[in-house]
C-alpha cells in the first residue's frame, strides 16, 4: 500500500541511493569506515556516532565518507549492527577471564559426635 502511494505520488523519480552503484559505495565506505575502528582501537575515543557508538578522531574523514555514501536509516542499522557484535564478542572473549573459582555445592553430611 505504502508503496503504490508513493509511486503515485512520483512517477518518475527514481531513488538513486538504493540503485546498486551507490549501494556499492556506501558498502565500500562502511567497511572503510570500521575497518578504521579497529585499526584505531587503542586510541582514545572522542567522537559521538549514533547508536551509542563512540570512534577516535582520526576515524572522522572516514565516518563523514560514510555518512555522505549511505542513507541515515542505513547507518543507524550498520551502527546498531557493529556495536552488537562488540559487545557480543567482547563478553564472549572475557567470559574464561571474568569467571572466579568454581566451586559446587558440597553435600552436608551430618556426624554425630561421640558423648563417651
Amino acid at each position: 500500500m505504502a508503496k503504490e502511494a508513493l509511486a503515485a505520488r512520483n512517477p518518475d523519480q527514481i531513488h538513486t541511493d538504493v540503485l546498486s552503484s551507490s549501494r556499492q559505495a556506501c558498502y565500500k565506505a562502511r567497511d572503510a569506515f570500521y575497518t578504521c575502528l579497529e585499526k584505531e582501537s587503542d586510541k582514545k575515543q572522542t567522537e559521538i556516532a549514533s547508536k551509542g557508538l563512540l570512534y577516535p578522531a582520526q576515524c572522522k574523514a572516514a565516518r563523514e565518507e560514510f555518512v555522505n555514501n549511505c542513507r541515515a536509516s542505513w547507518v543507524k542499522h550498520f551502527d546498531a549492527l557493529h556495536c552488537k557484535s562488540r559487545s557480543l564478542k567482547r563478553l564472549l572473549d572475557d567470559k574464561d577471564s571474568r569467571r572466579g573459582p568454581l566451586s559446587l555445592p558440597q553435600p552436608y553430611t551430618f556426624k554425630p559426635t561421640s558423648t563417651s
